[in-house]
């Protein structure tokens, strides 16, 4: 081999080791990124992630950025903070100002059996929150799908209890309060991680076949409850104004009967007393009694005269008539 043969082999060796170098150079940084791109992850602010460590549940993260063991460590997502739910007897096909729902493959889950043993189609919406991750992502195995039998099932067991007009008029907002804490209380029972906000119970109507004849029945207790409340209140404005009038009357005869045996007594008394003055002195007593009653009289006669034959008296009673007009003046 000559010198330049031999020169241009180092140069080519130096070269590949070059090469190789930088290879490795740049491999360890594409690495290193590879690492922190795996070893980094972002929480959204409604989410919290859940990290587990060869399957084995290690901690709960909150919303930001957060760290993990790459290859090693693994996350999961839970909407937490987010509101979801489910639709039963329905699905919404497109939401929207103006929504669109499709009711295909529903009645089998809508179609309720009630205690009178009549059919109803029940469509209810279900809303609800994760708020145990852990419970959520490990107790139950397919959640959702547990979480929508316990809701069929709570609805069919409140709807069988209650009759078919409940269920369609007047018992609906008790029926979502039951559903809401029955569901509640299985989720609890089960360790379901799921919170039930609200149940609500979009639309309750009997089956089409009988849906005609089912309206005109409600029409007629609706015309009868009208006729009943029109009666009761008929009966309240005349049976207490009745009640008001014998009661005023009972009173007003109370009183009557009062003020008649007050003044009784009061004459007993005073005949009692003046009797009683009598029997001291009989002609004094009667002489006292003719005069009082003549005072209480004569003023009462108006503009009368009386004279004896001769007229001579006549003067005396006028003079008695001004002088008792003008003590009635002066007591005036």
């Amino acid at each position: 081999m000559t010198s330049n043969q031999f020169s241009n082999l180092n140069s080519s060796n130096q070269l590949l080791e070059k090469l190789l170098k930088n290879f490795r150079s740049v491999g360890l940084i594409v690495l290193l990124a590879l690492a922190a791109w795996m070893a980094f992850f972002q929480i959204e602010p409604m989410e919290v992630g859940v990290i587990v460590r060869f399957g084995k549940y290690v901690r709960t993260v909150e919303p930001g950025l957060n760290y993990k063991i790459p290859l090693v460590e693994s996350v999961y997502k839970v909407a937490v903070e987010r509101q979801q739910k489910m639709e039963f007897g329905f699905r919404t096909s497109s939401a929207g100002v103006k929504s669109q729902y499709s009711r295909k493959g529903g009645i089998e889950e809508s179609l309720m059996l009630t205690g009178d043993l009549n059919l109803a189609n029940v469509e209810w919406v279900v809303q609800y929150r994760i708020d145990d991750p852990f419970n959520y992502l490990f107790k139950v195995r397919n959640p959702e799908v547990t979480l929508r039998d316990i809701s069929e099932s709570a609805m069919r067991q409140i709807v069988g209890d209650r009759t078919v007009n409940e269920v369609i008029t007047v018992g609906r907002s008790e029926i979502s309060l039951k559903m809401q804490e029955l569901m509640q209380e299985i989720c609890r029972e089960y360790s379901l991680g799921v919170k039930v906000e609200q149940v609500v119970l979009q639309d309750v109507n009997p089956p089409e076949p009988v849906k005609a004849a089912f309206n005109a029945v409600n029409e007629a207790e609706q015309e009868k409850e009208t006729l009943i409340n029109q009666a009761k209140a008929e009966y309240n404005k005349v049976i207490p104004k009745a009640a008001g009038q014998a009661l005023e009357t009972i009173q007003m005869a109370e009183g009557y009967a009062t003020e008649r045996v007050n003044n009784a007594q009061g004459d007993v008394a005073r005949f009692n007393e003046l009797y009683t003055e009598y029997i001291k002195a009989p002609e004094v007593t009667k002489r006292r009694i003719y005069l009082e009653t003549m005072e209480s009289v004569i003023p009462r006669l108006g503009q009368k005269i009386i004279t004896d034959q001769k007229g001579n008296s006549v003067l005396p009673l006028l003079q008695m008539q001004l002088s008792q007009q003008k003590a009635t003046q002066d007591g005036q």
